[in-house]
């Protein structure tokens, strides 16, 4: 993930800790299994150590205390401080066992899909932007002022993008840094209570915490920048429904759901092993009424909130990819096209500059004029970054600083261009 290039505002939406078993929105049947599996594997625990691993409040877990105190599955071993220390008897652990057949899970203690959802749709990105604050946004890449032009509206609609053009011209670099745009934070459950089951949806690799947790939120929530999920070659349809966890019974939550109040890239689009018009049927309810559906094991359906903008990337012909209908709903197309000299020649500047690569006054126009003689007249914005890779490369063989000079430039691109050949017979020769 890129970091943000602005200073993100505390989310405006911060759930209150919930005082009673009631304000948590879960039913008490499962806090218990959850006290009863965590105590199981501390052994012995205390109240203020429960709640900092089941992520309640102290007025909640002491009823749920007094209860099973009261029923005999736990055993007081003394005080540490104002705090009990206690651990489950025997018929407690007898019960605990019972309880893991269901599901091992022993972590945060979920939020309800009702207050999720309510949530989510509170916390549905609002943009605010100009050309002035989306080149702010984009000041490491070089972009024309037509590009920036399309991609602002596009970004505040809050519809979805699709992005296209020839490899190369930097569609997958726009996409990662459409996030910079967002100056707020938004409020993440660890886990997602339907049914009586937990969906985990809270992932470390794609969440990004912002602050530590305070006494005003509720400590279930995690306050952090909004996602940006990434999903390339590899995505293929389950990835976007729910996941049970034999081993743990628990689900995980889909690409999707984990992107929501943020932006969810499709990168290489039509290059995944799914169809692509199997992955683009799969979006055609969310994309219009911004909702989902996903399914338990055992045939429950329910509704969550589909508050992403999804950014499709591809160098393939739209056409082949959808059709008319599907077209419609991406509402917002924006064309990458290979950069103008001038534009080329400033990234050239920044590659070498970056990378510590002197050259000489000319090197970016011997650099055009290459492309051009090995039949790529259209510039894109790879090229310098890829060759100057290549020319530090060389200087390394050759154990000599780098320089992007005449005879090196050359060099770089004879390997980085292909070259058309024909063999005799059309076999290769045999070596």
């Amino acid at each position: 993930m890129i970091d943000s290039m602005v200073s993100i505002a505390t989310p405006v939406y911060c759930p209150p800790p919930p005082e009673t078993v009631e304000a948590t929105g879960i039913p008490l049947s499962l806090i218990t299994d959850l006290v009863l599996r965590r105590t199981y594997v501390t052994g012995v625990t205390t109240l203020q150590a429960l709640g900092n691993s089941l992520k309640l409040s102290p007025i909640v877990l002491e009823n749920i205390f007094r209860d099973l105190r009261q029923q005999m599955l736990i055993e007081v071993k003394g005080m540490v401080g104002n705090d009990y220390s206690f651990s489950l008897s025997e018929k407690g652990r007898s019960l605990a066992l019972d309880r893991f057949e269901i599901s091992h899970y022993a972590g945060p203690a979920p939020v309800s899909l009702k207050q999720y959802t309510r949530l989510t749709k509170a916390q549905a990105a609002k943009v605010k932007i100009d050309r002035k604050i989306l080149r702010q946004a984009m000041s490491d890449l070089v972009l024309s002022d037509h590009l920036l032009d399309q991609l602002g509206p596009a970004i505040i609609s809050q519809n979805s993008i699709f992005l296209y053009g020839p490899t190369g011209g930097g569609k997958t670099s726009l996409a990662e840094r459409l996030l910079r745009v967002y100056q707020d934070a938004i409020v993440v459950p660890y886990t997602l209570e339907v049914d009586g089951q937990i969906l985990q949806l809270f992932d470390p690799v794609l969440h990004e915490p912002i602050q530590a947790e305070s006494a005003d939120i509720d400590p279930r929530w995690v306050i952090c920048r909004r996602p940006c999920v990434i999903a390339g070659g590899e995505l293929v349809t389950n990835m976007l429904e729910l996941r049970l966890d034999e081993a743990t019974g628990i689900y995980a939550a889909p690409l999707q759901m984990k992107a929501n109040n943020g932006v969810l890239v499709i990168d290489d689009f039509g290059r995944q092993a799914v169809a692509p018009r199997e992955l683009l049927n799969r979006w055609i309810v969310p994309l219009d009424r911004r909702v989902d559906y996903l399914t338990l094991r055992y045939g429950v359906k329910f509704q969550i909130p589909f508050e992403v903008l999804v950014v499709f990337a591809t160098n393939l012909e739209p056409t082949e990819l959808a059709d008319e209908a599907f077209l419609r709903r991406l509402q917002n197309k924006v064309l990458v096209e290979p950069v103008e000299e001038a534009l080329f020649d400033e990234i050239f500047r920044r590659v070498v500059t970056a990378r510590n690569v002197p050259c000489d006054p000319d090197s970016a126009a011997i650099l055009r004029r290459l492309c051009a003689e090995h039949g790529h007249a259209e510039l894109r914005a790879c090229y310098p970054a890829d060759v100057c890779q290549i020319l530090v490369s060389i200087s390394l063989y050759e154990n000599r600083p780098p320089h992007a000079s005449r005879e090196d430039l050359e060099r770089a691109a004879t390997l980085y261009f292909e070259r058309s050949v024909s063999f005799s017979g059309g076999k290769p020769p045999l070596d």
